[in-house]
This record gives C-alpha cells, sequence and structure tokens, in this order.
C-alpha cells in the first residue's frame, strides 16, 4: 500500500491566497489595504499587501496575526522584520510580502508609487529591466 506524503506547504493559488489575508487584515480593522500585482515583473515576490496601522500594538497584532493565518491555512511563511519597533513591519510569505505601516511612514516610502504605475511605466522604458 503506497501512503502520499503530505505537501509541506498550500498549493493554494496566489491570487487566492492574496485575497484570503486581504480580507482577513480589512476585518482586523488594517487601513487603506491594497495589493500589488508583481507577477511578470521581475521582482522578489508575486504580490504585495500594503496595509495601515492605527498603533503600533496595533501593527503588532496585525503581525502575529498574519503569522496565525499562515500557519492555520498552511501558507509558507518566511521571517518578520520591524516587529519590535511596530513603524513598519515586513512579514514575508514568500510569494506574498506584506508591509504594515504607521500612517506617516507609508506616506514617507510609498511603496504604492514605487511598486504600483509607477514601476510598470518604467519597465515601459526599460529602466527597471
Amino acid at each position: 500500500m503506497q501512503t502520499t506524503t503530505p505537501k509541506k506547504y498550500s498549493l493554494m493559488p496566489t491570487p487566492e491566497k492574496l485575497a484570503v489575508m486581504k480580507a482577513w487584515l480589512e476585518e482586523h480593522k488594517a487601513q487603506q489595504v491594497e495589493s500589488i500585482d508583481l507577477t511578470g515583473k521581475g521582482a522578489f515576490t508575486d504580490a504585495l499587501l500594503v496595509a495601515s496601522a492605527t498603533s503600533v500594538r496595533h501593527a503588532q497584532s496585525l503581525a502575529d496575526g498574519i503569522s496565525a493565518l499562515c500557519s492555520e491555512n498552511n501558507f509558507e511563511y518566511l521571517r518578520m522584520e520591524g516587529y519590535t519597533a511596530g513603524q513598519w513591519i515586513l512579514v514575508d510569505c514568500n510569494d506574498i510580502v506584506i508591509n504594515i505601516f504607521q500612517e506617516p511612514v507609508r506616506e514617507l516610502y510609498n511603496l504604492e508609487a514605487l511598486w504600483g504605475d509607477g514601476a510598470a511605466a518604467l519597465l515601459g522604458r526599460g529602466e527597471l529591466a
């Protein structure tokens, strides 16, 4: 009798996983949750989620929740950075990278412009390739 070894991580497609994570963040009061598709842009990940938190504790709570969500759903989870300061917490889930900001820090780095339409325009001109 042949037994199959369970897969280490969920095989859920990235767009579905992104929808699950985005909905979870919105349910838990993350503000201005934006997703950025980086598929085919030669980037380090397939998608970014960018969200704002109302306080350091809220940001830490959102990051902890995403970590738990990954564990519950068998999503890949690589690492978390910035947790202690709570100004910009990055949660690396390999195919999706979640960025949880305090609003002033989010405005300063403006990832939506960097990786959104601005990146697409630069790629079209061959400046980022």
